[in-house]
């Protein structure tokens, strides 16, 4: 994986980290299309990822009958893919390692020296000098 590629995944969980910590207010849950929902009565909002691990988490309580919690279920599962969530627990995990990350001083450092040698291809970099490190 080349540098840039890296800092551009680096930038997406930071972007989906962000989306995580957002919480859907009944303000903005009215706001919302009827097709972000999955369930009926405007249940199950799928508008992030987030939302969507949720939403599976969640539709095994739901007081619906299979047919109906089948047919949410694969909304969900519709939506998720849409939006290019990651299935299953390691997402979450690394959704939860990626937060921790983004808030060190050493990742934030660690960014600004990539970025820095992404512009400047000449600069090399002495991690002997480096505190820290």
């Amino acid at each position: 994986m080349s540098l840039k590629k890296a800092i551009s995944s680096v930038n997406k969980a930071i972007k989906k980290s962000d989306e995580v910590s957002k919480k859907l207010t009944t303000k903005d849950r009215k706001k919302l299309k009827s097709s972000t929902f999955c369930g009926p009565n405007r249940s199950f909002p799928v508008n992030d990822c987030q939302h969507a691990a949720t939403a599976k988490a969640f539709l095994s309580r739901a007081k619906f009958s299979q047919a109906t919690k089948k047919r949410i279920a694969a909304c969900i599962n519709r939506r998720a893919k849409s939006m290019g969530c990651s299935p299953g627990k390691p997402a979450k995990a690394a959704m939860e390692l990626a937060d921790k990350l983004a808030i060190t001083s050493i990742f934030k450092t660690t960014r600004e020296l990539v970025d820095q040698s992404i512009e400047d291809e000449g600069m090399e970099l002495d991690f002997n000098e480096c505190d820290g490190c």
